[in-house]
């Protein structure tokens, strides 16, 4: 270790994940189908893609949803893995969490499908999806209204877990996932409460969604065979794969998770954000936010970059971001970046877009526990552009100490994570 000073001075303790993507339920059951470098990626069937130039996604099928809107699925997903996290980490054995709540959703903007359900819910008959049973007032109306309420879904993750602090909604693009994780940290290390519980969901897959990526030429459009189209850091990379997921971690004073005896999954030691504002989907082309982040992170865990073992990538599959996260490594790390790993989930589940930032946090917590790193797939045409070891196509047994998550999003949001492993 180069870094000045003990980097865990002011390091917070994971103790509990929970996790879902499109690879299946369960942190267990993610890291078992990462590792083989198995892919989530399949056709869309929840919704007509016959006209549509990308007909495929990373979708969350298997929860008992239904409909399937972006409220109640992101729901689902965020109760789920909030419930996996709790339970793992035994923080609430007496009933609540004497913590904040921390959770990442998707911007409060609803499919037309769902807003005419909520239409008819106030007008039984006025809507194209009408029921005609003549129940409206408040009876029908409550439950939609919850659901087009931001905040709501905080609010009732909060009850669940008894959280005593604040629940706080808030949305960072696709940094969001990490800054859920950031805020949480921020909050122990004040001393404003002793744990916190961060999670980051997202259930955006419908047909809208998709249209407005696409026509941001942002999206894959190499549908056949799903599996092979999310391609990060490939010479022939041509977007990324949108998908579903959600994460969550609980997060602790070190000595109060030791004090009662809890099993410490790894350490947040720093955290980095900075935005560039340049575009509303372009980075600066000097990658100065994106070196900040990363630099930032870094510097707050009271490292070097000499220390850091291995990069848990944004990794989009975008010409544009992989060629900007490599200029920022290549600033940060220099000549060091040679020797480093660097690998990309969404090769893998997709681009979970709000979720993002704490699915990719929760696996790289999974690397540094098992000291294995999972692959990038789809490496077949490395760029000569980005000189990276990409960890290609399968995974590698490596252990590891320190890490980096970068989360980059769209509007120049930028937040990195340095995780180390509990010893």
């Amino acid at each position: 270790m180069t870094g000045s000073g003990n980097p865990y001075a002011r390091a917070v303790a994971i103790t509990g994940v929970g996790m879902i993507t499109s690879l299946g339920r369960g942190a267990a059951e993610n890291w078992r189908r990462l590792t083989a470098g198995e892919s989530g990626i399949r056709r869309i069937g929840r919704f007509p893609t016959e006209d549509l130039r990308t007909r495929i996604a990373g979708c969350v099928d298997f929860m008992d949803v239904e409909p399937v809107t972006i409220p109640a699925l992101s729901r689902a997903m965020a109760e789920a893995v909030a419930d996996e996290a709790v339970a793992a980490s035994g923080i609430a054995a007496d009933g609540a969490i004497d913590g904040d709540l921390f959770i990442a959703a998707p911007p409060i903007e609803h499919d037309w499908d769902s807003r005419f359900d909520l239409l008819d819910a106030v007008d039984p008959g006025s809507g194209p999806y009408a029921r005609g049973d003549g129940v409206s007032g408040t009876e029908a109306t409550l439950p939609w209204h919850n659901e087009f309420t931001n905040g709501s879904l905080a609010d009732g993750l909060a009850a669940r877990h008894g959280c005593t602090g604040s629940p706080i909604t808030l949305t960072t693009a696709c940094a969001s996932g990490a800054s859920a994780i950031q805020l949480g940290v921020e909050s122990i290390r004040r001393g404003e409460r002793t744990a916190a519980l961060c999670v980051g969901t997202d259930g955006s897959i419908n047909s809208e969604s998709l249209i407005r990526f696409a026509l941001l030429s942002a999206l894959s459009t190499k549908n056949d065979p799903p599996e092979q189209a999310a391609k990060p850091f490939s010479r022939n990379r041509d977007g990324f794969v949108m998908a579903e997921g959600a994460a969550a971690l609980v997060l602790e004073d070190p000595d109060r998770a030791k004090a009662r005896g809890a099993t410490i999954l790894g350490y947040i030691l720093g955290c980095g954000e900075a935005a560039d504002t340049f575009h509303r989907t372009r980075s600066n082309p000097d990658g100065g936010a994106i070196i900040r982040s990363m630099a930032g992170a870094i510097a707050d865990a009271g490292l070097e970059p000499a220390d850091i073992d291995y990069i848990n990538a944004h990794g989009t599959g975008t010409p544009e971001n992989d060629k900007m996260e490599y200029l920022g490594i290549s600033e940060v790390f220099g000549t060091g970046r040679d020797r480093l790993a660097v690998s990309s989930n969404k090769s893998m589940i997709g681009h979970t877009l709000t979720a993002a930032g704490a699915v990719e946090a929760v696996a790289t917590v999974q690397a540094l526990r098992e000291g294995v790193l999972p692959p990038t797939i789809n490496y077949r045409e490395p760029d000569p552009n980005i000189e990276l070891d990409v960890v290609p196509n399968e995974a590698r047994v490596q252990k590891i100490e320190f890490a980096l998550s970068n989360s980059f999003g769209f509007g120049g949001q930028n937040v990195s994570l340095v995780l180390a492993a509990a010893g």
